[in-house]
């Protein structure tokens, strides 16, 4: 009588989850499983938009992207806040130097006599120390320069430079006013 009864392959094409053993039960719930995931996956891809930015350096192609995020209600936390700390101290000295030395060359007069002293200080800061020429300035060093660049962005002569940055190359410059306005308002408790 055992002759008549389907053999185990035909019974699995019939009835495929009745005959499997329990690894081939468990490997076949895993196989679901792993679709289903690549399924979702497949999904989300056709939906992913890629940008290509192309762009000299200093164009602002990162500063987009950080904007984007930004505006999409992706903020930074507080761990990438402190890793871009030391980049924008960075760019707040070297953009200040900039302003001085273009303040100069366009010989516009200080609004306060006084700040010519702070001005040489930012003159003097050290851009090809190790740390300052691969862009980060660590916190001790920019608060010594925090009274002078304070001093020197409420100066008539710097505002004027500063106005007139279509006619020098001011290292983003539109990061550069808003890093500003971060610093000095972290920095004054406004």
């Amino acid at each position: 009588m055992a002759d008549f009864l389907p053999s185990r392959s035909v019974l699995s094409v019939c009835f495929p989850g009745c005959v499997l053993t329990s690894g081939e039960a468990e490997q076949q719930r895993k196989s679901k499983e792993i679709d289903k995931c690549l399924s979702r996956e497949k999904t989300y891809v056709k939906r992913l938009v890629k940008i290509l930015l192309l762009g000299a350096g200093e164009s602002g192609k990162s500063t987009f992207l950080k904007q984007m995020r930004i505006i999409h209600g992706q903020d930074f936390d507080q761990r990438a806040r402190e890793e871009f700390r030391p980049t924008i101290y960075s760019n707040v000295i070297k953009g200040m130097r900039v302003l001085v030395d273009a303040r100069e060359k366009l010989h516009i007069p200080w609004g306060d006599n006084s700040n010519q002293v702070n001005g040489d200080k930012m003159m003097a800061f050290d851009t090809r120390s190790p740390s300052a020429s691969q862009g980060m300035v660590e916190t001790q060093v920019f608060l010594q320069y925090l009274p002078a660049i304070r001093a020197l962005w409420a100066d008539s002569g710097i505002q004027n430079a500063y106005d007139r940055r279509r006619e020098f190359q001011l290292v983003r410059d539109l990061v550069f006013l808003h890093c500003c306005y971060f610093i000095l308002m972290t920095f004054t408790g406004s």
